[in-house]
Protein backbone atom coordinates (compact mmCIF):
# COMPACT_ATOMS: atom_id res chain seq x y z
CA UNK A 1 0.00 0.00 0.00
CA UNK A 2 1.39 3.89 -0.57
CA UNK A 3 0.62 4.25 3.04
CA UNK A 4 2.96 2.16 3.89
CA UNK A 5 5.59 2.71 0.84
CA UNK A 6 5.45 6.65 2.15
CA UNK A 7 5.74 6.32 5.73
CA UNK A 8 7.82 9.60 7.86
CA UNK A 9 9.60 12.00 5.97
CA UNK A 10 9.06 12.67 2.58
CA UNK A 11 10.98 15.83 0.73
CA UNK A 12 9.94 18.13 -1.62
CA UNK A 13 12.92 19.16 -3.67
CA UNK A 14 13.71 22.29 -5.09
CA UNK A 15 15.28 22.56 -8.58
CA UNK A 16 18.93 24.24 -8.40
CA UNK A 17 19.30 26.85 -11.08
CA UNK A 18 22.62 28.43 -12.29
CA UNK A 19 23.44 32.05 -12.60
CA UNK A 20 21.91 32.02 -16.57
CA UNK A 21 18.66 30.10 -15.19
CA UNK A 22 19.84 27.00 -16.48
CA UNK A 23 18.95 23.50 -14.74
CA UNK A 24 21.78 22.54 -12.35
CA UNK A 25 21.51 18.66 -12.81
CA UNK A 26 24.72 18.45 -10.70
CA UNK A 27 23.56 20.27 -7.95
CA UNK A 28 20.47 18.71 -8.00
CA UNK A 29 22.32 15.12 -7.95
CA UNK A 30 24.18 16.80 -4.45
CA UNK A 31 21.35 17.82 -3.28
CA UNK A 32 19.44 14.02 -3.73
CA UNK A 33 22.22 12.39 -2.06
CA UNK A 34 22.65 14.79 0.92
CA UNK A 35 19.09 14.63 1.28
CA UNK A 36 19.04 10.78 1.05
CA UNK A 37 22.12 10.11 3.03
CA UNK A 38 20.15 12.43 5.72
CA UNK A 39 17.52 10.04 6.28
CA UNK A 40 14.88 11.33 4.17
CA UNK A 41 12.50 8.02 3.42
CA UNK A 42 11.20 9.62 0.15
CA UNK A 43 11.35 12.15 -2.46
CA UNK A 44 9.32 14.37 -4.15
CA UNK A 45 10.44 15.65 -7.68
CA UNK A 46 8.46 18.35 -9.40
CA UNK A 47 6.24 20.13 -6.44
CA UNK A 48 5.85 23.56 -6.75
CA UNK A 49 8.53 23.92 -4.07
CA UNK A 50 10.48 22.84 -7.23
CA UNK A 51 9.39 26.18 -9.25
CA UNK A 52 7.16 23.70 -11.61
CA UNK A 53 5.14 26.34 -13.03
CA UNK A 54 8.63 27.83 -14.44
CA UNK A 55 9.43 24.50 -15.84
CA UNK A 56 9.11 23.60 -19.30
CA UNK A 57 7.59 19.95 -20.44
CA UNK A 58 11.22 19.17 -21.38
CA UNK A 59 12.87 20.44 -18.15
CA UNK A 60 10.61 18.43 -16.58
CA UNK A 61 11.83 15.25 -18.41
CA UNK A 62 15.01 16.40 -17.54
CA UNK A 63 14.57 16.91 -14.08
CA UNK A 64 12.87 13.43 -13.48
CA UNK A 65 15.42 11.63 -15.30
CA UNK A 66 18.36 12.99 -13.35
CA UNK A 67 16.53 12.16 -10.31
CA UNK A 68 15.29 8.43 -11.03
CA UNK A 69 19.55 8.07 -12.21
CA UNK A 70 20.44 9.27 -9.23
CA UNK A 71 18.30 8.08 -6.38
CA UNK A 72 18.74 4.46 -8.18
CA UNK A 73 15.88 3.45 -6.48
CA UNK A 74 17.34 3.69 -2.29
CA UNK A 75 13.97 5.52 -1.98
CA UNK A 76 10.85 5.62 -3.64
CA UNK A 77 9.98 8.92 -5.67
CA UNK A 78 6.62 10.61 -5.96
CA UNK A 79 6.14 12.71 -9.36
CA UNK A 80 4.21 16.03 -8.45
CA UNK A 81 1.60 16.93 -11.50
CA UNK A 82 -1.24 19.30 -11.00
CA UNK A 83 -2.72 22.21 -12.44
CA UNK A 84 -5.91 24.50 -13.00
CA UNK A 85 -6.41 22.61 -16.54
CA UNK A 86 -8.19 19.02 -16.08
CA UNK A 87 -7.51 17.83 -19.65
CA UNK A 88 -3.52 19.60 -19.37
CA UNK A 89 -2.82 17.83 -16.36
CA UNK A 90 -3.76 14.29 -18.02
CA UNK A 91 -1.66 15.13 -21.06
CA UNK A 92 1.23 15.67 -18.70
CA UNK A 93 1.06 12.65 -16.49
CA UNK A 94 0.45 11.00 -20.14
CA UNK A 95 3.74 12.34 -20.76
CA UNK A 96 5.70 11.97 -17.62
CA UNK A 97 7.11 8.69 -16.94
CA UNK A 98 5.07 8.27 -14.19
CA UNK A 99 5.31 4.61 -14.06
CA UNK A 100 8.57 4.77 -12.42
CA UNK A 101 7.05 6.65 -9.48
CA UNK A 102 5.63 5.35 -6.58
CA UNK A 103 2.73 8.02 -6.55
CA UNK A 104 1.13 11.30 -8.85
CA UNK A 105 0.91 14.08 -5.94
CA UNK A 106 -1.51 16.08 -7.53
CA UNK A 107 -2.18 20.05 -6.48
CA UNK A 108 -6.05 21.25 -6.85
CA UNK A 109 -6.62 23.52 -9.07
CA UNK A 110 -5.58 27.12 -8.14
CA UNK A 111 -7.16 30.27 -9.20
CA UNK A 112 -10.09 28.97 -10.99
CA UNK A 113 -11.55 28.31 -7.17
CA UNK A 114 -13.44 25.43 -8.44
CA UNK A 115 -16.57 24.21 -6.47
CA UNK A 116 -16.46 20.93 -4.10
CA UNK A 117 -18.26 19.71 -6.92
CA UNK A 118 -15.40 20.48 -9.34
CA UNK A 119 -12.27 19.93 -7.41
CA UNK A 120 -14.33 16.17 -6.44
CA UNK A 121 -14.44 15.96 -10.88
CA UNK A 122 -11.37 17.04 -11.42
CA UNK A 123 -9.96 14.51 -9.44
CA UNK A 124 -12.28 11.99 -10.88
CA UNK A 125 -10.77 12.90 -14.36
CA UNK A 126 -7.46 12.56 -13.38
CA UNK A 127 -7.94 8.86 -11.49
CA UNK A 128 -9.83 7.85 -14.52
CA UNK A 129 -6.75 8.62 -16.28
CA UNK A 130 -4.24 6.57 -14.62
CA UNK A 131 -3.76 4.08 -12.66
CA UNK A 132 -0.92 4.76 -10.91
CA UNK A 133 -1.59 5.66 -7.62
CA UNK A 134 -2.70 9.77 -6.60
CA UNK A 135 -1.99 11.45 -3.67
CA UNK A 136 -4.15 15.08 -3.48
CA UNK A 137 -2.52 18.03 -2.32
CA UNK A 138 -4.66 20.49 -0.63
CA UNK A 139 -2.65 23.76 0.41
CA UNK A 140 -5.27 26.62 -0.01
CA UNK A 141 -3.02 29.09 0.62
CA UNK A 142 -1.38 28.62 -2.67
CA UNK A 143 -4.81 27.85 -4.68
CA UNK A 144 -6.94 29.97 -3.33
CA UNK A 145 -10.05 27.14 -2.26
CA UNK A 146 -9.81 24.17 0.04
CA UNK A 147 -10.32 20.63 -0.29
CA UNK A 148 -12.96 19.93 2.62
CA UNK A 149 -12.66 16.54 4.57
CA UNK A 150 -16.04 15.78 2.93
CA UNK A 151 -14.38 15.77 -0.01
CA UNK A 152 -11.25 14.37 0.28
CA UNK A 153 -13.25 11.21 2.17
CA UNK A 154 -15.75 10.85 -0.82
CA UNK A 155 -12.72 10.73 -3.10
CA UNK A 156 -11.20 8.11 -0.74
CA UNK A 157 -13.64 6.11 -0.72
CA UNK A 158 -14.65 6.37 -4.76
CA UNK A 159 -11.66 5.92 -6.33
CA UNK A 160 -9.05 2.39 -5.58
CA UNK A 161 -5.89 4.98 -6.69
CA UNK A 162 -7.06 7.93 -4.79
CA UNK A 163 -4.82 6.41 -1.61
CA UNK A 164 -3.73 9.37 0.01
CA UNK A 165 -3.29 13.34 1.07
CA UNK A 166 -0.90 15.83 1.40
CA UNK A 167 -2.87 18.19 3.55
CA UNK A 168 -1.54 22.30 3.96
CA UNK A 169 -4.62 23.73 5.18
CA UNK A 170 -3.28 24.36 8.63
CA UNK A 171 -6.34 23.53 9.81
CA UNK A 172 -6.32 21.18 12.66
CA UNK A 173 -9.75 20.18 13.12
CA UNK A 174 -10.08 19.15 8.98
CA UNK A 175 -6.96 16.83 9.62
CA UNK A 176 -8.63 15.50 12.63
CA UNK A 177 -12.06 14.81 10.56
CA UNK A 178 -10.50 13.26 7.79
CA UNK A 179 -8.04 11.21 9.84
CA UNK A 180 -11.68 10.32 11.90
CA UNK A 181 -13.47 9.48 8.35
CA UNK A 182 -11.32 7.84 6.02
CA UNK A 183 -10.17 4.22 6.21
CA UNK A 184 -6.66 3.32 7.66
CA UNK A 185 -5.32 2.53 5.05
CA UNK A 186 -6.00 6.15 3.39
CA UNK A 187 -2.14 7.51 3.73
CA UNK A 188 -2.54 11.00 5.52
CA UNK A 189 0.54 13.10 5.95
CA UNK A 190 1.08 16.70 6.81
CA UNK A 191 2.42 19.51 4.13
CA UNK A 192 3.19 22.10 7.32
CA UNK A 193 6.69 21.52 8.15
CA UNK A 194 5.99 23.63 11.95
CA UNK A 195 2.53 21.51 12.34
CA UNK A 196 3.87 17.97 11.19
CA UNK A 197 5.02 16.78 14.90
CA UNK A 198 1.30 17.40 16.90
CA UNK A 199 -0.38 16.04 13.43
CA UNK A 200 1.58 12.72 13.28
CA UNK A 201 0.40 13.13 17.30
CA UNK A 202 -3.14 13.23 15.76
CA UNK A 203 -2.81 10.32 13.41
CA UNK A 204 -0.87 11.38 10.48
CA UNK A 205 2.03 9.02 9.01
CA UNK A 206 4.19 11.55 7.93
CA UNK A 207 5.30 14.52 6.30
CA UNK A 208 5.78 15.92 2.77
CA UNK A 209 8.46 18.50 4.00
CA UNK A 210 10.27 21.88 2.35
CA UNK A 211 12.33 22.05 5.69
CA UNK A 212 13.95 18.14 4.72
CA UNK A 213 15.87 19.75 1.74
CA UNK A 214 18.21 21.98 4.48
CA UNK A 215 17.33 20.11 7.72
CA UNK A 216 17.52 16.26 6.61
CA UNK A 217 18.83 14.48 9.55
CA UNK A 218 17.11 16.25 12.25
CA UNK A 219 13.91 17.09 10.51
CA UNK A 220 13.76 12.56 9.70
CA UNK A 221 14.67 12.15 13.44
CA UNK A 222 11.97 14.72 14.83
CA UNK A 223 9.90 12.80 12.22
CA UNK A 224 10.47 9.34 13.03
CA UNK A 225 11.00 9.87 16.66
CA UNK A 226 7.31 11.49 16.85
CA UNK A 227 5.98 8.24 14.41
CA UNK A 228 7.48 5.91 17.30
CA UNK A 229 5.76 7.74 20.47
CA UNK A 230 8.86 9.54 21.19
CA UNK A 231 7.46 13.30 21.65
CA UNK A 232 10.26 13.89 24.18
CA UNK A 233 13.23 13.85 21.35
CA UNK A 234 10.48 15.09 19.00
CA UNK A 235 10.11 18.04 20.69
CA UNK A 236 13.50 19.43 21.44
CA UNK A 237 13.85 18.94 17.84
CA UNK A 238 11.37 20.47 16.69
CA UNK A 239 11.78 23.63 19.42
CA UNK A 240 15.11 24.53 17.59
CA UNK A 241 14.07 24.07 14.03
CA UNK A 242 11.21 26.66 14.38
CA UNK A 243 13.00 29.48 14.26
CA UNK A 244 14.08 27.85 10.68
CA UNK A 245 10.52 26.97 9.49
CA UNK A 246 9.87 30.93 10.27
CA UNK A 247 12.92 31.40 8.26
CA UNK A 248 11.99 29.31 4.70
CA UNK A 249 8.78 31.08 4.57
CA UNK A 250 9.48 34.60 5.43
CA UNK A 251 9.35 35.76 1.95
CA UNK A 252 8.61 32.72 -0.67
CA UNK A 253 8.98 29.39 -1.54
CA UNK A 254 11.54 28.05 -2.23
CA UNK A 255 13.36 31.41 -1.80
CA UNK A 256 14.18 30.87 1.80
CA UNK A 257 15.29 27.19 1.52
CA UNK A 258 17.45 28.10 -1.37
CA UNK A 259 18.96 30.29 0.51
CA UNK A 260 19.75 28.34 3.47
CA UNK A 261 21.37 25.46 1.07
CA UNK A 262 23.63 27.82 -0.48
CA UNK A 263 24.74 29.07 2.97
CA UNK A 264 24.99 25.41 3.15
CA UNK A 265 27.36 24.76 -0.29
CA UNK A 266 24.58 22.10 -1.31
CA UNK A 267 23.78 24.59 -4.57
CA UNK A 268 23.59 27.60 -5.78
CA UNK A 269 20.94 30.82 -4.65
CA UNK A 270 19.36 31.38 -8.10
CA UNK A 271 15.58 31.28 -8.60
CA UNK A 272 13.53 32.24 -11.88
CA UNK A 273 11.05 34.78 -11.65
CA UNK A 274 9.37 35.97 -10.80
CA UNK A 275 10.13 34.36 -7.61
CA UNK A 276 13.70 35.99 -6.46
CA UNK A 277 16.42 35.65 -3.55
CA UNK A 278 15.82 36.41 -0.08
CA UNK A 279 16.63 39.96 0.85
CA UNK A 280 19.86 40.52 2.46
CA UNK A 281 18.26 41.15 5.97
CA UNK A 282 16.19 38.39 6.40
CA UNK A 283 19.37 36.24 4.46
CA UNK A 284 21.61 37.54 7.26
CA UNK A 285 18.92 36.27 9.53
CA UNK A 286 19.38 33.10 7.82
CA UNK A 287 23.20 32.60 8.45
CA UNK A 288 22.85 33.77 11.54
CA UNK A 289 20.26 30.79 12.70
CA UNK A 290 22.52 28.20 11.07
CA UNK A 291 25.05 29.37 13.51
CA UNK A 292 23.36 29.62 16.55
CA UNK A 293 22.02 25.46 15.19
CA UNK A 294 25.64 24.38 14.65
CA UNK A 295 26.05 25.38 18.54
CA UNK A 296 23.04 23.74 19.75
CA UNK A 297 24.12 20.56 18.24
CA UNK A 298 21.98 19.97 15.54
CA UNK A 299 22.91 18.78 11.91
CA UNK A 300 22.45 21.69 9.43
Amino acid sequence: MVKDLLQGTGVALVTPFDKNGVLDLKSLERLINFVIEGGVDYVVSLGTTGETPVLSREEKLEVLQCTFSTVEARVPVVIGAGGNNTASVIKEIEALPVEKAAAILSASPYYNKPSQEGIYQHYKAIAAATPRPIILYNVPGRTGSNIAAETTVRLAGDFENINGIKEASGNMNQCMQILRDVSPDFMVVSGDDNLAMAQIACGMSGVISVAANCFPKDFSTMISSALEGNFTEARSINTRLLRGYDLLFAENNPAGVKAFLAEMGVIANYLRLPLVPLSEGVHNQVRAYLQQLHQSGLHA
